[in-house]
């Protein structure tokens, strides 16, 4: 009896999705809606990019200060890493932008 039940409700739903899939046409406006959406997010995101950027720049500087007041040997490379890590934060969210724009 319930593999009957379960072999009805997957007909059921088979049923359903076959339907919903025929009523959506070529599927073009749902590719272009989609489109629109993604497009729409990425300002808000380079955005956000820029201020997780921002906010990361001011805990390094403030850590490569703390080390050079210190007198730590490997300020150089904390400096230089941190400095990587901002470049490629910005140039990341413009390229993104850019190629996907």
């Amino acid at each position: 009896m319930k593999k009957q039940r379960k072999k009805l409700l997957y007909a059921v739903l088979t049923f359903v999705t076959i339907n919903s899939v025929f009523g959506q046409g070529n599927g073009s406006a749902g590719i272009n809606e989609a489109t629109q959406m993604v497009t729409s997010y990425f300002e808000p995101a380079t955005q956000l990019i820029y201020a997780i950027g921002a906010v990361v720049g001011l805990i390094g500087g403030v850590k490569v200060y703390n080390k050079f007041s210190s007198g730590d040997p490997d300020t150089s490379k904390t400096a230089a890493s941190w400095f990587g890590a901002c470049i490629f934060l910005i140039v990341a969210a413009t390229i993104l932008r850019s190629f996907f724009l």
